[in-house]
């Protein structure tokens, strides 16, 4: 079980970002530096209720001429239990919470009733009655007008009906409304006047009783809905509509319809837990967890606020939390849910035990099934995973893991005790971040971190040693530093054996202790260092870069040259390190024997003016890269300034450049048509031309033909 701590200036460091997706059976309404110098500097790295009762109540005709009028007998209303202990009204409700509810239940007045959608369903308005609901698919009252000479008497069914009667329009009269034969097109259901007349849009017959859908609105009917809304003085229907925003996926409105029914009636549990269903759907499941638990204090007994806590402490890993909430629903709890928490319980005790073992392999393993079982929003589980990839000198995967923490915010006060692997959430999360911080050389944050840890869980044991531990390294590479920077080279090698003693994977304390040795001039004792180092953190360029320094004073030229080119991977516009590189690839091919008189430091592109000039370019020693160019070409203008960063990329790589408007003779021999052209050429024969490449191509072929030369 695990928890999120509240922001403070040492929880900086962790990720301000969710998981990708929030899904539960109970996410809806209540329907549902590089420094290259010293040791000192620091390292640098790069989730029912009431369904509608379908209730049938009579109505007549008593205004048309012709009509047939009759009643239908009333279908017995069906209720379903909310899952919960205590039903309220509106609340968004459903056994897989897949659709909203209404926003209150009201008594039907008489020819009404409530369909599943929670909205009334007018089906033949008349002076009395504002609407009236359908009977049972494709079954027609007694009284529906027909074709003449035919009367379907009640429960007929109507499939072979085949023209249609639309209210709104005709000679016809029914009631107050009129009737036409329509040609088959679905019309909205009229509302009637206030006079009782019927207005707004027709409704529709076609056989069988109409289906109704919700009064239509003209223009943009959200935002006129929206507007109605906030409008409105009554909770119920600013919550209805809140319902209707929610089941259409519009949870930003549904969350500011449900904040305004909260503002007109403040002790309504139903409004708080249809708050928390859309902010389970807007990911922000800190906030979830508060409404529900406040929707529980205004009423204990509310079922569907126990189901959702439930869902959301599974999905934080809280087992003992999420049981505690299932055990009160009792057998009306999801089993589905139970299995769960008994799933994560047990590879949570199986992730506990490899801890302590130090079997970070299975850590991983158990973390990642209990993430697959339903836990996949919890903040301790991945820190876990951070933990034993740090554990595991993964740093780079720990570091992008470390990344993906879900934010729970504000961590529920209700788990504020729980623990995770022996250790009180909250300090477990300073637990792992001062581990991070001291693998990546951070030694003070690491300092910072444990003590807050201590602060939180000030009895556990492995809290206590971690605090022990990583004063003491701190010390010791501190010491270190000072005796380096005071040159007594010795005395710090020392130290940061001191600290390596404490914690022998730490790779800033290999580096340093490295170039106290090269200090002394023991450079196979630095290669060691720098091995370890690199073994750790295989993307640490200090130590290449000592090691590199040290291949050089060894005079293993070829070493050298694969560690500098590693570093020009990794720098690539770090002047200094081209250098390096230049310097040891002459002194590599002087040692077997190369012509190297001619060779020089690159920098710049040195341009071509003559045709003599340019057989001499060609003819040097390496690699010559030719580009051709017209001074008025746009995509000239576009490669050139790359062409300039090569120079500093590959200094051992000559590069010349030839105007063809200012060199013709110069063109013509090269027979060059289109530019921009580059000819490279290797010790003095061509090796490849290309023709308006791009920068990918281009320095992928002066690379190549740049290791080829080595």
């Amino acid at each position: 079980m695990s928890q999120k701590p509240t922001r403070d200036s040492a929880s900086d460091g962790l990720p301000d970002r969710l998981c990708d997706s929030v899904s539960s059976d109970f996410n809806k309404p209540d329907f549902r530096e590089l420094d290259l110098g010293s040791p000192v500097s620091p390292l640098r790295t790069r989730p029912g209720g009431l369904a509608a009762a379908a209730v049938t109540t009579s109505s007549s005709s008593a205004s048309s001429a012709g009509s047939v009028s009759g009643r239908v007998g009333p279908n017995s209303a069906t209720r379903r239990p909310d899952s919960g202990r205590s039903t309220h009204s509106g609340d968004l409700s459903g056994s897989s919470e897949s659709s909203p509810k209404a926003a209150a239940i009201r008594n039907p007045r008489p020819s009404q009733t409530r369909s599943d959608s929670g909205t009334t369903q007018p089906l033949i308005y008349s002076g009395q009655s504002s609407s009236a609901t359908s009977p049972a698919i494709n079954v027609l009252p007694a009284g529906n007008i027909l074709p003449p000479g035919r009367v379907l008497k009640t429960g007929m069914a109507t499939s072979r009906s085949t023209r249609t009667d639309v209210l709104g329009s005709g000679t016809g009269t029914y009631g107050h409304g009129s009737i036409m034969r329509g040609t088959g097109s679905s019309v909205s259901a009229a509302k009637p006047s206030s006079s009782g007349g019927a207005g707004g849009s027709p409704g529709h017959i076609s056989g069988s009783p109409a289906t109704v859908g919700s009064p239509s609105r003209g223009g943009s009917s959200g935002d006129l809905l929206m507007k109605k809304a906030i409008s409105s003085s009554d909770s119920e229907e600013v919550k209805r509509i809140g319902n209707e925003m929610y089941k259409k996926g519009n949870f930003v409105d549904a969350l500011r319809l449900y904040d305004r029914a909260i503002v007109l009636s403040p002790r309504n549990a139903a409004c708080r837990g249809n708050r928390a269903a859309a902010l389970m759907g807007l990911k922000r499941i800190g906030e979830a967890i508060k409404e529900c638990e406040e929707a529980l204090r205004l009423d204990p007994n509310y079922g569907r606020a126990h189901q959702r806590l439930a869902s959301l402490f599974i999905r934080m890993g809280q087992v003992e939390s999420a049981s505690n909430h299932l055990r009160f629903l009792g057998n009306q709890s999801d089993p589905t849910e139970s299995q769960k928490v008994q799933a994560i319980d047990a590879h949570l005790n199986k992730c506990t035990d490899a801890r302590k073992r130090g079997d970070w392999r299975t850590v991983l393993k158990e973390v990642d099934a209990a993430i697959a079982c339903g836990a996949d929003f919890s903040p301790h589980l991945v820190l876990c995973k951070v933990e034993a990839l740090v554990k595991l000198n993964k740093l780079d995967d720990a570091r992008i893991t470390l990344s993906e923490v879900p934010i729970v915010e504000p961590f529920p006060a209700s788990c504020s005790q729980n623990r995770f692997s022996g250790m009180i959430c909250e300090a477990y999360t300073y637990f792992v971040k001062s581990q991070i911080e001291m693998a990546l050389g951070r030694f003070e944050g690491a300092v910072t971190a444990a003590e807050k840890a201590s602060q939180r869980d000030p009895r556990n044991n492995e809290v206590s040693m971690l605090v022990n531990s990583v004063t003491l390294v701190a010390r010791a590479r501190t010491r270190g530093n000072e005796l380096y920077k005071s040159e007594r080279y010795t005395e710090a090698c020392s130290a940061y054996e001191e600290g390596l003693r404490l914690d022998p994977s730490n790779a800033v304390l290999y580096c340093n202790r490295a170039a106290c040795w090269f200090k002394l001039g023991m450079w196979e004792h630095t290669i060691e260092d720098c091995n370890q180092a690199l073994h750790i953190q295989p993307k640490y360029t200090k130590p290449l870069l000592r090691r590199a320094a040290s291949y050089r004073k060894l005079e293993k030229w070829a070493d050298a040259v694969r560690d500098y080119e590693a570093l020009r991977r990794e720098l690539p516009d770090d002047k200094e390190v081209a250098e390096s590189l230049f310097h040891a690839q002459v002194a590599l091919r002087k040692s077997r024997g190369e012509e190297v008189s001619n060779m020089k430091f690159g920098g710049e592109v040195e341009e071509v003016s003559s045709l003599e000039q340019f057989r001499a370019a060609v003819s040097l020693p390496g690699v010559s890269v030719v580009h051709f160019l017209k001074a008025s070409d746009s995509r000239c203008k576009e490669i050139s300034p790359f062409v300039d960063t090569l120079c500093t990329r590959y200094p051992s790589v000559n590069f010349f450049q030839v105007d063809i408007d200012k060199c013709p003779e110069i063109t013509s021999a090269e027979n060059v048509r289109v530019v921009p052209t580059f000819k490279i050429h290797k010790n003095g024969i061509r090796a490849k031309e290309i023709i308006c490449p791009n920068r990918e191509v281009l320095e992928y072929s002066v690379r190549h033909y740049n290791s080829l030369s080595l």
